[in-house]
């Protein structure tokens, strides 16, 4: 089998580790950055440059030792692992070409190899950029399409809306045909990005008042689907302000997720929402080919008729860059979806 290279590529490279496990908050003295030798493929293997890392707010828990995630935590000395997008440059396999641009789990790192069928090729042409394969709209779209079924007519209540995938699932909300659709955020500034860009019909700032007060006074008529990335308040708020029947798909949970466990939100009481018959929907955040797939074509078509806007933040400064980027994400620092630029 031809073993085909773009070019000379060095004989080590940089590679972000755990360094210790999360307590309390988030700081960048929880990752080292170690050099390695560069990966040598081999046969039906390729070596692949990380272009781009996506990052995610639910890499907090992986960080964790006592992490509640039904998959095992990063270890002390291992690579942080997430997504990325990146660029083949070593070939030794018939199934991808020097050149070809493919999406990997690979984590933080400057190169990856392994077998090609690890690593999925995509098309470089369908999106304005590589980062669009970062978006966290798969999880965003199966959430409100497949879990929560948002439609016509539907009030829809999307708490962290501001984030990666909050600001997609909105956006989808309203390509789906609901009648309203509402935000909460942590500023003023995220509040008018979510309803002069996005096209939100109305945001709030949570920290503004009880949640409950807000969601009674923009939706009157109660909410039918409650898209949560949050939980804690804005969960029981929500359950306060839903209609009969309504529909939450649960996401994520920050309030319970940051700072230490005993300190966090208490988890939600659902005997609240079981009395009003609210179907409450938590789903994974890992998904199918499939499912990623019905995401690209959507993601595609909205943006290409100009019905959506891909909210996202190109942080630059290299792989050494992706660790304050992360706390800084955590913080409350960006909008919409979050990749560090690591080649290029």
């Amino acid at each position: 089998m031809t073993d085909s290279t773009m070019s000379t590529t060095p004989d080590t490279m940089w590679e972000v580790r755990l360094a210790k496990h999360l307590k309390g908050d988030l700081g960048t003295d929880t990752f080292d950055l170690v050099q390695v030798p560069t990966p040598e493929p081999a046969t039906g293997e390729v070596l692949v440059r990380t272009d781009y890392l996506g990052l995610s707010v639910a890499y907090l828990e992986m960080l964790r030792a006592d992490s509640r995630l039904p998959i095992p935590p990063w270890e002390v000395g291992q690579r942080i692992g997430g997504g990325a997008v990146g660029t083949v440059v070593r070939s030794i396999s018939a199934d991808l070409a020097v050149g070809d641009q493919v999406c990997t789990v690979a984590g933080w790192c400057e190169y990856s190899a392994g077998p090609a069928d690890q690593y999925r090729k995509v098309d470089p042409d369908l999106f304005p950029s590589p980062v669009h394969y970062l978006s966290q709209g798969p999880t965003a779209y199966y959430g409100m399409s497949e879990i929560a079924k948002a439609g016509a007519g539907d009030v829809v209540f999307v708490s962290g809306a501001a984030g990666g995938v909050g600001s997609l699932a909105g956006q989808i909300a309203k390509c789906q045909g609901a009648a309203k659709v509402i935000g909460s955020a942590g500023s003023q500034a995220k509040i008018d990005y979510l309803v002069e860009e996005l096209g939100f019909d109305a945001a709030f700032d949570y920290h503004d008042g009880p949640v409950l007060d807000h969601l009674r006074d923009l939706a009157p008529e109660g909410i039918t689907v409650f898209f949560d990335n949050v939980g804690g308040e804005q969960f029981d708020a929500a359950v306060e302000a839903a209609a009969p029947g309504a529909r939450f798909a649960l996401c994520g949970a920050l309030s319970t997720q940051i700072g230490y466990h005993e300190d966090r939100f208490p988890e939600p009481d659902l005997a609240a929402a079981a009395a009003k018959g609210i179907e409450v929907l938590p789903f994974s955040t890992y998904h199918t080919p499939e499912q990623i797939a019905a995401w690209t074509e959507r993601f595609s078509t909205w943006l290409s008729k100009d019905r959506f806007v891909f909210p996202h933040t190109i942080v630059e400064g290299g792989l050494s860059a992706a660790p304050q980027a992360l706390v800084s994400l955590l913080k409350g620092s960006y909008k919409g979806n979050v990749s560090v630029r690591v080649a290029g």
